[in-house]
């Protein structure tokens, strides 16, 4: 593992990672950044053997993946070799798969997550659900969020999303000090307002309460720090550049 604990999530600047060879300059900027890990996702067609080779040419570890779930769970053998050849450890999902998205869709997931969650923890791997905000709808007195990790096991991991969650009225830091134990991944990007409307900004550019969410990631054991922005209002590497900058600024390296 590198000194630091913060990675730049590719889907950030997914618009330069069609190619292999666009994949590769996109490691080498975000290396040249200054980030020592990122987290793969939204990438084009590449060997998984030559993508490992590439970050580790550069100095980068790969801290976890965006993986479909229909994947993890149907081709588990896959998935497991191609991280192996990674050299890493932590599995996580986009979100709730579309089949799942009504009332009784939440229980149902959360428990055959689980055990798929249970069966990749055998081969050695960590399963993780990263939030958007329409987990925090209420259905009666629990929110989508409150039965995925209320109804699912331990090995069912959070990758809280800090944008995410506020967008849909909750608290960033009371999330990850809820999933405490079970939150090794956290994504962070900001929130701030243009006019009326809630932007995504750069981590220390917005208004979310960063030394309250950086206390809870200490104190829930995150070990990933890793920045994304979905949608940037200025060019995505620059935004990776002040992201990074201000998180140093606020103690974390």
């Amino acid at each position: 593992m590198p000194q630091s604990q913060i990675a730049a999530q590719l889907y950030t600047v997914r618009d330069f990672t069609k190619t292999p060879e666009d994949i590769k300059k996109t490691l080498k900027k975000v290396r040249e950044i200054g980030y020592e890990a990122v987290q793969l996702s939204a990438l084009g067609p590449m060997d998984t053997q030559e993508l490992a080779s590439a970050c580790k040419d550069l100095g980068l570890a790969v801290a976890a993946t965006h993986t479909g779930f229909d994947q993890i769970r149907d081709n588990m053998d896959e998935v497991v070799k191609e991280h192996e050849t990674l050299g890493c450890s932590y599995v996580a999902i986009g979100g709730l798969p579309q089949e799942y998205r009504h009332a009784d869709g939440w229980m149902a997931f959360a428990k055959e997550a689980t055990g798929v969650a249970q069966r990749l923890q055998e081969r050695g791997l960590t399963f993780a659900y990263h939030n958007h905000s329409f987990e925090l709808e209420r259905f009666g007195e629990r929110t989508g969020l409150d039965i995925l990790y209320g109804e699912s096991g331990p090995e069912f991991t959070a990758e809280i999303d800090t944008y995410w969650i506020q967008h849909g009225g909750g608290d960033p830091a009371a999330w990850i000090s809820r999933v405490c134990g079970r939150s090794f991944l956290v994504h962070f990007k900001d929130m701030t307002m243009k006019g009326n409307q809630q932007i995504m900004a750069e981590v220390g550019e917005g208004n979310l309460n960063w030394p309250s969410i950086l206390n809870a990631c200490k104190d829930a054991g995150v070990i990933w720090y890793i920045v994304e922005q979905d949608t940037c209002q200025r060019d995505p590497f620059e935004s990776l550049a002040i992201s990074l900058k201000n998180l140093r600024g606020m103690g974390l390296h």
